[in-house]
């Protein structure tokens, strides 16, 4: 039986392809071509370079994050990675639901403890766009998650490290890995659009 050799379709990344595993090449977005020519990229390169697990994981919850500035919503999204697969994502919808708790990070955890049909999230990490508030940061307390991965930090409410730093809190009965600064400028720039929108109103 002959190999099927059609080339297969990957998800986008900012209108353009993005890897579909950690090992092959992407066409950057300026802000990681920025961060290539930081590492000293070859000039040559043409903007191409190789995404690793977290920024290809990040740049999935960028995807979930353009939805909720779709809507009108801050732009936030967030996946949870189990077994180094996606097993939930979600975005901000705090205004069009009119829930308070209405956190990207939220509506992932809350729905990947439903598709693994257990509250304990303990070999799971959670990528999110914004670093979590005290709210998302005790959720991610309560699930027991292995480790957070966020992009932008949150000088206003951010719990991960910024403000206050619940995922090390020694009081606490759990402790959790965070990661900071993955696709960090993407996020920001995200977040400065959707502002700058609204103040033009």
């Amino acid at each position: 039986m002959q190999e099927d050799t059609t080339p297969r379709r990957r998800p986008r990344f900012r209108g353009r392809w993005l890897a579909s595993d950690a090992h092959a090449s992407v066409l950057c977005s300026k802000a990681a071509a920025r961060q290539c020519a930081r590492q000293g990229a070859a000039p040559d390169c043409q903007g191409e370079r190789v995404l690793n697990a977290d920024e290809m994981h990040m740049a999935l919850a960028l995807e979930e994050a353009r939805k909720a500035g779709a809507i009108g919503e801050v732009p936030i999204g967030a996946v949870v990675v189990c077994d180094g697969a996606v097993v939930a994502s979600g975005y901000n919808r705090r205004e069009i639901d009119r829930d308070p708790a209405g956190h990207a990070e939220f509506f992932a955890i809350r729905d990947a403890s439903r598709k693994l049909e257990r509250w304990r999230l303990s070999d799971c990490t959670v990528y999110v766009t914004l670093e979590p508030c005290p709210m998302c940061a005790g959720l991610m307390h309560q699930a027991r998650i292995a480790r957070c991965v966020y992009a932008a930090p949150d000088p206003k409410a951010g719990a991960l490290g910024t403000l206050y730093n619940l995922s090390s809190d020694e009081r606490l009965n759990h402790r959790f890995e965070v990661t900071a600064g993955v696709l960090a400028e993407e996020s920001a720039a995200l977040l400065r659009e959707f502002f700058g929108k609204l103040r033009e109103g």
